[in-house]
């Protein structure tokens, strides 16, 4: 009988966003992965949790879901953590999650923090519709060339940021994105937890009159208040998501976010030739 691999969401900050599960969870497993044992271990101890850990980061998880697996499929069950917030989650975890999979090994979730979601949840933006985007890339050309792929987008966008390169992001965003709403979500859940509110270009000159900018950071885009003009036939619009791998029904999807039309108007004039 195989075990169990655990996802454990830890606390992004304050010790006391773990779930009640997550700790019983954690005292029932056979071993712990995680990104830094030093890192876990601090959270253990508070808990008086006693537990073997394994190493587990992105230098070395190519070589460590084979071990990882075959403890699972071997009877034991483990948990999986990140140093903070939800595992996977811009965080290792993708391979050792889909060995686990194809092993016919149970992935048991075991919610809890996330930056991302806290940081919407008190942003003050649109939250019918949001994307998670993970880290932005660090040159300032991919930067925008990343930003440019989603200017069209009608979601709120949610980014992860350094604090030594929020600066130079949001002279890109203000380049690219012009004057859309954006949220600086700082230290989250921690005591000198802040939220900026304004445009880039505000937050920008905010940020660069203090001595130096700390702390995780959360970026958050809102929705532009003008959909661009595309003459595209919403057809070829739909051809075209395909193309990129998008399926049919995701393709309409897509294009009627960007043309600021229902799923069933753009179904409609497609069935009907009236996007040709």
């Amino acid at each position: 009988m195989t075990g169990t691999l655990y996802i454990i969401a830890t606390p992004i900050g304050n010790l006391e966003d773990i779930t009640l599960r997550a700790l019983r969870v954690l005292r029932e497993v056979d071993w712990i992965a995680c990104e830094d044992t030093r890192q876990t271990r601090k959270l253990l101890d508070h808990f008086g949790i006693d537990k073997p850990m394994v190493s587990y980061h992105e230098h070395n998880e190519a070589g460590r879901v084979v071990d990882l697996v075959e403890r699972l499929t071997g009877g034991g069950s483990g948990a999986l953590v990140s140093d903070a917030g939800t595992p996977l989650i811009s965080d290792p975890g993708y391979r050792l999650v889909q060995a686990a999979i194809a092993a016919a090994v149970p992935v048991v979730p075991i919610p809890g923090a996330s930056a991302a979601v806290s940081a919407l949840s008190a942003a003050g933006l649109p939250t019918d519709a949001f994307r998670f985007c993970g880290f932005l890339p660090p040159k300032s050309s991919q930067r925008r060339k990343t930003l440019e792929q989603w200017k069209s987008e009608t979601a709120t966008l949610i980014f992860y940021e350094t604090p030594h390169r929020i600066l130079e992001a949001l002279v890109d965003v203000t380049a690219v994105m012009g004057l859309r709403p954006v949220v600086v979500a700082r230290e989250l859940t921690k005591v000198h937890e802040e939220f900026l509110r304004g445009t880039a270009a505000e937050l920008h000159v905010e940020l660069s009159s203090r001595p130096s900018v700390k702390g995780e950071i959360t970026l958050l885009i809102g929705k532009s208040d003008t959909i661009e003009a595309d003459d595209t036939p919403l057809e070829k619009a739909v051809s075209t998501a395909e193309q990129q791998g998008l399926s049919r029904m995701e393709a309409i999807k897509q294009v009627a976010r960007q043309r600021g039309l229902s799923k069933r108007e753009v179904y409609r004039l497609i069935a009907g030739d009236g996007g040709r």
